[in-house]
């Protein structure tokens, strides 16, 4: 048993494309090597990509764990490029199923049986601040919320940002991706802390190069940014 608090959290941002999955994953690998027990949900059922970025099946899925498989049955093990992780994916069925269909609170609520073997539980959400967003965040014990530093995905993610406290979840903080450096003011316009930026992985830093390829967890830097986060989240969320 781990000596941490078990936690559920979630994972958000006001547009598509600001690094959630990424940040999922990231997480989820930074707390891999620290030797906790990850479980990373991808809670998007209209647009699910963590099961492609973590190479693993698109099915069964989280509506197999609400029609009461258990979630470390139905997860599957998935590479972070620094250690594996169990990966759920949103919903099984082929991927022209309807996707109207939104998650339920009750269906990320199903989740709370994973506390009992893993020592996280990481939500990768929708993006914006719509009614497919509101049944992770109301879940989930705290929200990291996802930008970049482009001035309308700021904006986005304050509105999903003001969401979550809307819903009584607090706000751990912000993280800016695709940034060496966070813009002025972050803080103050997501009203949380700043946990720290997370490097573009196809970009050449003067101390490091990046990766060949196109995976952003294989970059050195990316993966210690993502070390950092998980450390400005202890001990009080994760």
């Amino acid at each position: 048993m781990a000596e941490q608090p078990r936690a559920m959290l979630a994972v958000a941002g006001g547009k598509g494309g600001a690094g959630k999955t990424t940040t999922t994953l990231g997480l989820a690998g930074a707390l891999a090597r620290q030797r906790r027990t990850v479980l990373a949900a991808d809670a998007d059922r209209e647009m699910p990509d963590l099961h492609a970025m973590a190479g693993v099946a698109r099915s069964p899925g989280l509506d197999a764990v609400a029609a009461g498989w258990p979630a470390r049955f139905v997860a599957e093990r998935g590479g972070t490029s620094s250690g594996e992780v169990s990966i759920l994916p949103a919903a099984s069925g082929p991927a022209n199923a309807d996707r109207r269909q939104k998650l339920t609170t009750p269906e990320i609520a199903s989740l709370n049986p994973a506390e009992e073997w893993a020592d996280a539980v990481l939500l990768d959400c929708p993006a914006g601040a719509g009614p497919d967003a509101v049944a992770p965040l109301r879940a989930a014990d705290a929200v990291v919320v996802v930008t970049t530093a482009e001035p309308a995905c700021l904006r986005d993610s304050s509105k999903t940002a003001a969401m979550a406290r809307e819903l009584g979840t607090p706000v751990a903080g912000a993280v800016v991706s695709r940034a060496e450096d966070p813009p002025e003011g972050v803080s103050r316009l997501l009203e949380c802390p700043l946990l720290g930026t997370v490097p573009d992985a196809g970009v050449e830093s003067p101390t490091s190069a990046a990766p060949s390829g196109d995976e952003p967890l294989a970059d050195e830097r990316v993966r210690a940014a993502h070390d950092r986060l998980v450390s400005a989240l202890q001990p009080k969320y994760l």
